[in-house]
């Protein structure tokens, strides 16, 4: 039975100095270094097939780092467009031993607009706690300029129906690495969520989730 494997990134350097990240492309700390480490011995022995990532770094950064521990491959980005599409193609034996790292725009975490760059604390004061835990834990609202969990799933549930779960279908392992909020609406997705119950979900960094896929009869 094919496994999907959902992974938040480790803790980025804005994580640590609590600031509102978003797409900034922001690397991760020591700390979510090890954490993203961790993660590579706890699946060091499962052989993915594929793996998607956001085109953030952190999220990059965290699957590599998790494959460098993997005994079954070794990652490679493909480029789906341009010189380095033709530059990159892998001929011949050798190409047996290599896993698909494919980015997307998509799985980047919610983009936070305004608040970006802002320190969580500072914007309390400007805001209210009020109204920043509305717009962290709601549904449908979004900050100044940005995305609600609702936006942010509009774009990640298509991508996961059109590219993750056809390789799924195909008997193939696939690994995940995103962020808090891209992963709260798939997760929502998968596990037929409420709009209430994902309000209280949370997802740790450099912890993975692993979900056996069941092909459900059309």
């Amino acid at each position: 039975m094919p496994l999907l494997v959902l992974i938040r990134h480790g803790e980025s350097l804005w994580n640590r100095l609590n600031l509102f990240t978003g797409w900034v492309d922001v690397p991760l700390s020591e700390k979510g270094i090890q954490e993203a480490l961790k993660a590579g011995e706890l699946l060091k022995n499962y052989k993915f097939d594929v793996i998607f990532t956001s085109e953030l770094v952190r999220s990059i950064q965290t699957a590599m780092l998790i494959m460098s521990k993997n005994k079954h491959g070794v990652p490679k980005i493909e480029h789906e467009s341009g010189k380095m599409k033709e530059w990159g193609i892998v001929y011949g034996e050798h190409g047996k031993n290599y896993i698909p790292v494919y980015t997307a725009w998509q799985l980047n975490e919610r983009y936070y607009g305004k608040l970006q760059g802002w320190n969580k604390d500072y914007a309390k004061k400007v805001y209210g706690d009020e109204q920043i835990l509305l717009w962290a834990r709601s549904y449908d609202m979004a900050p100044p300029g940005g995305e609600s969990l609702k936006d942010t799933a509009e774009r990640t549930i298509p991508y996961l129906k059109e590219r993750i779960i056809p390789e799924l279908e195909k008997g193939r392992n696939v690994l995940v690495s995103a962020h808090g909020n891209s992963l709260r609406s798939i997760v929502m997705h998968i596990e037929n969520l409420t709009e209430e119950e994902v309000l209280r979900l949370s997802i740790p960094t450099g912890v993975p989730l692993v979900y056996e896929y069941i092909k459900t009869e059309s």
